[in-house]
C-alpha cells in the first residue's frame, strides 16, 4: 500500500477553484437532465453502480458539500460501518450516499441535483482559508492510504469526483461529453502534474482531444501518447495501464 501526503499543492486559488467546481457540477447535472427513461439501469464504468446508483451518489456528494452537518453525519456513518463491517470508509460513505436517495424518482433526484449545486459550491467556498491549510484528512482507497489537506479535498477532489462522473455517465449511455481546454484541460493538466509527482520520473506526454495537451520532457524521447479522457480512466483505475500509467491518481 503506498502512503502519501496529498499537499503538493492547490492548482488554482480559492475562488479559481469554485468557479471550476461550479462548472463541473453543472456539466454532470446537465447530463443527468439528458436521461431517457431506460438509461437509468445502464451499468457505469463504477464497479457494481447502475446510472441511478450514481446519480444518488451524486446528490449524496452535493448534500454534504453544500451542509456541514450532513457531512459529518455522512462520515461518522461510514466509520461506524468500516469498523463493524471492516472496509475503506470512502466505499461506506459512497453507499451511505445511494441508499440515501433510494426514496427519490428519477426526476426527483435530477430536481434534488440542480437546486443543490449553488448550495454545493457555496459551502465549499465558506470553508476558512486557515482549515484549507491545517486540516489533515486520512483516506484509504484501493491501493492508496494518504493524508489529504482540507484545501486539496475542497478544492481539487471534490472536482475530479464530479468531472470524472460526468465521463462515466457520458459512457454508459452513449454520449460525446462536451470537452473544452479552459475548462476540462485545466483540470486534465492538474491530474497531469499529480501523476507526475506520484510516479517521479522522467516523461514526455502528448494527451490528445478537447483536454489535451504536451506535457513533460521531450528530450525524454518518443512521447507516450494517449487520449486526455482516456489518461484519467486509466489513472482513476477505471481502466488498466502499464509502466507509469500504473500509478494511480485519486479522483
Amino acid at each position: 500500500m503506498t502512503t502519501t501526503t496529498a499537499e503538493a499543492h492547490v492548482p488554482w486559488s480559492h475562488a479559481e477553484a469554485m468557479a471550476l467546481a461550479e462548472e463541473a457540477y453543472d456539466r454532470v447535472v446537465a447530463v443527468l437532465e439528458s436521461l431517457d427513461p431506460d438509461d437509468w439501469d445502464r451499468p457505469t464504468d463504477c464497479e457494481g453502480w447502475t446510472v441511478r446508483d450514481l446519480a444518488g451518489h451524486l446528490v449524496g456528494a452535493l448534500r454534504s458539500a453544500a451542509s456541514i452537518r450532513e457531512l459529518a453525519r455522512q462520515q461518522l456513518g461510514a466509520k461506524r460501518r468500516a469498523r463493524a463491517e471492516g472496509g475503506d470508509e470512502v466505499d461506506h460513505m459512497t453507499a451511505i450516499q445511494v441508499a440515501s436517495t433510494a426514496a427519490l424518482s428519477n426526476e426527483q433526484l435530477v430536481t434534488e441535483a440542480r437546486r443543490l449545486v449553488p448550495k454545493a459550491v457555496a459551502g465549499r467556498r465558506r470553508t476558512p482559508a486557515l482549515l484549507r491549510r491545517t486540516v489533515r484528512i486520512p483516506v484509504t482507497m484501493g491501493s492508496l492510504s494518504e493524508t489529504w489537506t482540507l484545501g486539496w479535498f475542497v478544492d481539487v477532489c471534490l472536482t475530479r469526483d464530479a468531472w470524472l462522473h460526468k465521463i462515466d455517465l457520458c459512457r454508459a449511455v452513449g454520449q460525446e461529453p462536451a470537452l473544452t481546454p479552459e475548462h476540462d484541460g485545466r483540470i486534465v493538466a492538474d491530474v497531469v502534474d499529480d501523476w507526475a509527482r506520484r510516479h517521479g520520473r522522467p516523461f514526455h506526454l502528448v494527451l490528445t482531444g478537447p483536454a489535451g495537451g504536451r506535457f513533460g520532457d521531450p528530450a525524454v524521447g518518443d512521447p507516450l501518447e494517449v487520449d486526455a479522457v482516456d489518461l484519467c480512466r486509466i489513472l482513476s483505475g477505471r481502466s488498466s495501464g502499464t509502466g507509469l500509467l500504473a500509478t494511480e491518481v485519486p479522483f
